[in-house]
């Protein structure tokens, strides 16, 4: 009897390896296995500005990874419903400082260091959430996080399958066209987290428009001859709906992925991303991790 339906993984184009500098960007999926990777021993950075869902957001990161500018008190904004901490609408609240001074020195660091690495890396892992974004009617801006504020400061907006091609191809473009920045490969993802705000038939939706919004880019990469970076895509979201289906492979909030359902896909990405030979290399530094995790307790 077949009690599943696997999800064949089709060859893998874009890898990595331990020689990369891999950039992760994204939703709370690209945090969980970010970690992992750098537990592991990869040369990983993981959301310098904190947890992105829309793809809107994430091409704004890009940007300011190759320009550099740094935040100033214009973009500092206090959270609301009772939260006196200071964030910006292009942070994840995680960083969120008691005051001002706090917030934009721990933010020009931290993109310092981000942009510093996105130079020099070679490989960008980008994971979509959700096709859903708040533009903030004041600033004009899609934000990153709505920061606990009215929802009257804001207006929702879908990013349709094109709108979200158009944004990977920028991101592709930009990184490959810039004076001074490492040629740069990418591997995209579909977060396999639900979004139950509109349902389970909204959630839906989102995700089809982020799935063929990539499989648009990557059509475009393949007919560009070489005009355009490798891009490449794994699929999580699959593997997720099809191979775990059953809610024990899901968080109490059954919306998240557990523990064991991250495990499994990480392990299904090394074993369709990193080359046979480096294997070895892999098992070692899991060993020494787990050790090392070991003593801490």
């Amino acid at each position: 009897m077949k009690l599943q339906t696997p999800v064949a993984d089709s060859p893998c184009k874009v890898g990595i390896s331990y020689k990369d500098r891999i950039l992760m960007l994204g939703s709370c999926f690209s945090d969980n296995i970010g970690k992992q990777l750098a537990d592991f021993g990869f040369d990983v950075c993981v959301n310098p500005f904190g947890t992105l869902y829309n793809p809107e957001s994430i091409l704004s990161a890009v940007r300011r990874l190759l320009s550099r500018e740094r935040f100033t008190a214009e973009d500092c904004e206090e959270i609301g419903a009772g939260d006196l901490r200071t964030c910006s609408f292009s942070h994840h609240t995680s960083h969120a400082r008691a005051t001002r001074e706090e917030f934009l020195s721990d933010a020009n660091l931290s993109l310092e260091k981000a942009a510093d690495f996105f130079k020099d890396c070679n490989r960008i892992i980008i994971t979509l959430g959700t096709s859903w974004c708040y533009r903030h009617i004041g600033r004009d801006m899609i934000v990153s996080n709505c920061l606990k504020h009215p929802a009257r400061e804001y207006t929702r907006e879908f990013l349709t399958a094109d709108r979200t091609s158009a944004i990977l191809q920028e991101i592709m473009s930009i990184c490959n066209s810039s004076k001074g920045i490492r040629p740069k490969e990418f591997i995209i993802t579909v977060s396999p987290i639900r979004h139950f705000k509109d349902g389970a038939h909204g959630n839906q939706i989102s995700k089809a428009s982020l799935l063929l919004g990539v499989e648009s880019a990557i059509q475009a990469t393949d007919d560009s001859q070489g005009t355009i970076p490798g891009t490449d895509y794994f699929p999580a979201y699959e593997i997720m709906m099809d191979e775990l289906r059953d809610y024990r492979f899901y968080a109490e909030d059954m919306c998240h992925p557990s523990q064991q359902a991250v495990d499994y896909i990480r392990e299904r990405f090394l074993n369709w991303a990193l080359p046979e030979s480096e294997h070895s290399e892999l098992r070692i530094n899991m060993a020494e991790y787990r050790n090392r995790s070991h003593i801490r307790k």
